[in-house]
């Protein structure tokens, strides 16, 4: 730990990802933050190893929406654990917020009826929906399991945990955003959980629902600021142009 220095891991950044793109920066960036955030629970590090190693600026992109057929491809591949894929065919089913679901207990789902209530923005309660897929995901995942937070840390909590957030029988914790976050960054080589969100309900505008449906959806008070969610995609504009002027 004595040669985890701000000197060597910045001189590991520029080595290995100085002339990637800034998502991917920022992903393995966020990956080592967490580890470090492991590590101070148990040695004192001193200076931060990550004091030379900064954020980097990622510019806007209109196309955030992750291609359907690329997302797929992510949910299916057998190297993803079931926890991570369980919670990203949820967060995609459901265009929920990522600390929405991970804020779920067990005991919130009503998985014959595929829904659950969540704690919204401004503490509202809200119903989100899923669907066969997540479904299923959700009776492997669960296997049995009746009570404590939905999606849990691997291994046995270390730290004074409150009781809400900790799964009694085997001590586990309840997953945090940032290790959710870093997870799906890893995976995805940058992709971001809000693009969950944003997917879900760009797939379903070019899929034909309405404004109002979608709005039910996404619970946006204000139909105007779904327009950044309903911008159809780069493949969905391809489709058009190949159904509207190959045929004439």
């Amino acid at each position: 730990m004595a040669a985890l220095t701000p000197g060597a891991v910045a001189a590991v950044f520029t080595g290995r990802w100085g002339n990637a793109a800034p998502a991917t920066w920022n992903t393995r960036r966020s990956a080592v933050r967490a580890f470090v955030s492991w590590c101070e629970t148990r040695w004192p590090l001193g200076a931060d190893p990550l004091a030379g190693v900064g954020p980097r600026h990622q510019p806007s992109d209109t196309t955030r929406a992750i291609p359907y057929g690329d997302l797929d491809e992510l949910l299916r591949r057998r190297s993803v654990p079931l926890r991570e894929k369980t919670l990203w065919r949820m967060l995609y089913e459901t265009a929920a917020r990522a600390s929405e679901v991970l804020a779920l207990g067990v005991e919130d789902l009503d998985r014959p009826q595929r829904r659950a209530r969540v704690v919204s923005k401004g503490g509202n309660t809200d119903m989100i929906y899923w669907a066969a897929a997540t479904a299923r995901l959700l009776g492997r995942y669960l296997a049995g399991r009746s009570s404590g937070p939905l999606f849990l840390t691997t291994a046995r909590s270390r730290q004074p945990t409150p009781r809400r957030d900790l799964h009694g029988p085997t001590g586990q914790a309840r997953l945090s955003y940032r290790t959710a976050a870093a997870l799906f960054g890893r995976h995805s080589e940058g992709w971001t959980l809000h693009q969950l969100r944003h997917s879900s309900l760009t797939h379903l505008a070019e899929g034909g629902a309405s404004a109002v449906m979608l709005q039910a959806k996404s619970r946006h008070r204000d139909l105007r600021t779904l327009g950044v969610y309903t911008r159809p995609g780069p493949e969905a504009v391809a489709h058009l142009t190949d159904n509207q002027f190959d045929r004439r």
